[in-house]
């Protein structure tokens, strides 16, 4: 198991010093899930949310949250994120809409956080848009899909 670098000798949090690694590009790759009824994603589907386009303020969301990751994360760097892209994929048999976030940039440190940030926020955002009509909603499985980038390389999750 390798050594959590957020944590001192004293087992104290620190912030990792980046400052001496070369800035390198970046990118990952996360996604989440909310489940809903079907009716709600056939409301969604048709716009007719009252609230409006919720794919679109989702995804503006997402975005924002992802360039304010350093201050909602405490220990994360701020970084200079150089494009953060999410996508809407709605499941009409699991009555589910997966989010995914890819984020992108030239830095010491990875953007994982970001993406996952984006993902976070855009799935809040499709609650709150829709909870007048369906407060069952599930947001769940948010993970990393991917990393490139840096020293530790590339990761890719194994699909089950």
């Amino acid at each position: 198991m390798k050594k959590l670098t957020h944590i001192d000798s004293r087992g104290r949090a620190k912030m990792v010093d980046v400052s001496e690694k070369p800035a390198t590009h970046r990118e990952a790759v996360a996604t989440g899930s909310v489940r809903m009824k079907k009716e709600t994603l056939r409301l969604i589907l048709d716009n007719k949310i009252i609230k409006g386009d919720v794919f679109g303020v989702a995804k503006i969301a997402g975005i924002m949250a992802a360039k304010k990751t350093d201050e909602i994360i405490p220990l994360c760097h701020p970084l200079a994120v150089a494009s953060v892209d999410i996508s809407f994929h709605p499941d009409l048999k699991r009555n589910t809409v997966v989010v995914t976030a890819q984020a992108k940039t030239i830095g010491q440190t990875g953007v994982e956080m970001e993406a996952l940030t984006a993902v976070s926020a855009a799935a809040l955002t499709i609650y709150d848009m829709c909870k007048a009509v369906d407060r069952e909603m599930v947001i769940s499985d948010i993970i990393l899909m991917e990393k490139r980038g840096g020293r530790s390389g590339e990761f890719i999750r194994k699909q089950p």
